[in-house]
C-alpha cells in the first residue's frame, strides 16, 4: 500500500507531525504548495495535515478540489492547533471545513500542536495581536483555560507535539 503525506505548515508544528507520519508509514511526503492534482492517483492512502486558523484548516482547498480523485482511497485529514482535543471542537472543525458528502470520504483527526508568535507572517501577527487584545480585555476569571494558555504563549512559544499523538492515526491507516 503506497501512502502520501501532504501538509501545509506556517510555523512548523504540522510539518513535524507530517514528517513523523511519513517516517512511520514509509510514505512519500510533500508540501501542499508543490502538490499536483495527478499526484494523488499513485497512492492508496492520502494523508493531509494543516494548521487551524479560525477553525479553517490551512490549505484544505487542495483536498476539496481533488476529492473526486480520492474515491476508493483511504483519506485522512489532520488539523493541528493549540487547544487540547475535545469532541465538540473536532465536530465544529469537521462541519466548518467539509460537506456531509466529503465527511463520508475522509477521517478527521485533531492533534495538539503549538504556538510561536515569532514564526507567524505579518498578516497572522496582526490577526493574532487583535485576538490577544480581545482576550486581555476580558476579566481574568472569565478566561477559559485555552484562552489563558494562548495569552501565556505570546511571551514564550509552546510546543505540544508528541510522536505518540499520532497513534490513533497510525491505527486507522493500518486498519
Amino acid at each position: 500500500m503506497r501512502s502520501l503525506v501532504i501538509y501545509s505548515s506556517k510555523t512548523g508544528f504540522t510539518k513535524k507531525y507530517a514528517k513523523w507520519l511519513a517516517e512511520d508509514l514509509s510514505a512519500d511526503i510533500i508540501d501542499v504548495t508543490e502538490a499536483k492534482a495527478d499526484t494523488l492517483l499513485n497512492y492508496d492512502t492520502v494523508i493531509y495535515g494543516g494548521g487551524l486558523y479560525a477553525i479553517g484548516i490551512s490549505g484544505i482547498k487542495y483536498i476539496k478540489q481533488n476529492i473526486s480523485k480520492l474515491k476508493n482511497k483511504k483519506v485522512v485529514v489532520f488539523a493541528t492547533g493549540l487547544s487540547t482535543s475535545r469532541d465538540d471542537v473536532v465536530r465544529v472543525v469537521k462541519n466548518h471545513n467539509f460537506t456531509a458528502a466529503e465527511q463520508k470520504q475522509l477521517q478527521l483527526f485533531y492533534l495538539r500542536g503549538g504556538f510561536d508568535y515569532s514564526k507567524l507572517s505579518l498578516l497572522y501577527k496582526v490577526i493574532m495581536t487583535f485576538l490577544k487584545w480581545k482576550l486581555m480585555l476580558k476579566s481574568k476569571h472569565k478566561l477559559t483555560t485555552d484562552e489563558q494558555g494562548m495569552l501565556a504563549s505570546y511571551a514564550k512559544p509552546v510546543d505540544f507535539t508528541r510522536r505518540e499523538n499520532l497513534e490513533e492515526i497510525m491505527a486507522y491507516v493500518n486498519s
